[in-house]
């Protein structure tokens, strides 16, 4: 009897645990999301993409710090930080405040809108943003010989770092696993 009663509560105990855990990265996956959907809505950017780029970046800790400076959810480094203080007019902004979520998501967004731009003859803009985002416009331009100009199966094969390869192809992954949280956006924006 005392057996059963042990098995029980540790059934029970196990069973909180789980719960707590599902419900802690429940919220921490989405307490971000209105800077995201903000950010999202702001530069014409599918939200789920931000919030891929966020999760693959920070996992959602907007106190990451990289090794080469890179800042908060979206490792924002100094001179994207920079750049996008002046498109927005912004003044006296220093790359420190890029911590905190709201201008981090801003800055983070408008740079990866900034890189979907670059290649709109592809058949997939986002996968060359992305190893732009991850590896540098002067990788991508490497990357990009023959078919793979156009191509991302083929653009993603010419990769010489697995790493950028790995980001790519887990971002777009994680993107659409989080498709289905946030409403379409209208096309104007």
């Amino acid at each position: 009897m005392r057996r059963r009663w042990i098995l029980l509560i540790t059934a029970v105990l196990v069973a909180d645990v789980v719960i707590v855990i599902g419900w802690w990265r429940n919220w921490r996956e989405r307490r971000y999301d209105s800077f995201i959907v903000a950010a999202a809505r702001r530069y014409g950017v599918d939200p789920a993409l931000v919030k891929a780029v966020v999760w693959r970046e920070s996992s959602f800790h907007a106190d990451a710090r990289g090794k080469a400076g890179e800042l908060g959810l979206m490792q924002i480094r100094e001179p994207a930080a920079r750049e996008w203080a002046e498109a927005e007019r912004l003044t006296g902004f220093a790359h420190s405040q890029f911590a905190h979520p709201a201008p981090n998501t801003l800055a983070g967004t408008w740079y990866l809108s900034k890189l979907l731009k670059r290649y709109p003859r592809t058949d997939n803009p986002v996968a060359y943003a992305l190893a732009d985002y991850n590896a540098g416009r002067a990788n991508v331009l490497k990357w990009m010989n023959g078919p793979a100009s156009t191509n991302s199966a083929a653009f993603l094969n010419n990769m010489t770092f697995p790493g950028t390869r790995r980001y790519v192809v887990t971002v777009l992954d994680r993107r659409d696993h989080y498709r289905a949280q946030f409403p379409k956006m209208p096309a104007s924006e």
